[in-house]
């Protein structure tokens, strides 16, 4: 039986702690916050508009929990953000709901004449130059399958604005593609491009 200690005689907070080292803190007879004998603090589930975490004077914000295994995000009473329980990560960034956040698994900007040489890279550790126009993008950490889309743009500053990707093969811990100009011939590019979306 928990033992209570009573901060105010009417409508204050209330604190208790029983046997087993549990701490309840208590408003109006409702648990607000449990300590258990670990320290993790046990917050109420919250909503949108009364978020179970926030901040004083802006109580409109903050996080809460929607449902088992979630955890929501909140900005002036409207949900924002969340990560369901298959560990997704939602948004709502203007699109007028809380919607999944396909992220970039890997992107690259690499000069592809003589010896590749990356400009910017997430999640590369080197571009593989096989023979003319044919490179592998090698990833940092590989992805989960192949079941992953390609997106690429190859250029050669005032060169032909016709010129082609064609992915040869996919791996999970790389990419390998091949690059044509619009005669269909392959080539070295001096921009080349390429996001993948998983």
């Amino acid at each position: 039986m928990a033992v209570t200690i009573n901060a105010s005689t009417t409508t204050g907070l209330v604190q208790s702690a029983d046997t087993s080292g549990i701490i309840q803190l208590q408003s109006n007879g409702t648990t607000a916050v449990t300590i258990d004998t670990n320290q993790r603090a046990a917050f109420v589930a919250g909503t949108a508009a009364l978020p179970a975490i926030t901040t004083t004077g802006d109580t409109n914000t903050g996080i809460f929990f929607s449902a088992a295994d979630t955890i929501d995000f909140t900005e002036g009473g409207a949900a924002t953000g969340q990560f369901d329980s298959s560990g997704n990560f939602k948004f709502n960034s203007g699109f007028g709901s809380v919607g999944t956040a396909y992220g970039c698994r890997v992107w690259v900007n690499f000069d592809g004449t003589g010896t590749p040489a990356i400009r910017g890279s997430g999640n590369v550790t080197s571009i593989t130059d096989h023979s003319t126009g044919e490179y592998t993008v090698n990833f940092t950490t590989a992805l989960p399958d192949t079941n992953y889309a390609v997106v690429s743009l190859n250029s050669t500053p005032g060169g032909d604005a016709g010129d082609a990707t064609q992915v040869n093969t996919y791996a999970t811990t790389s990419v390998r593609l091949k690059l044509f100009d619009r005669s269909g011939n392959l080539y070295d590019a001096t921009q080349i491009h390429v996001v993948v979306f998983r």
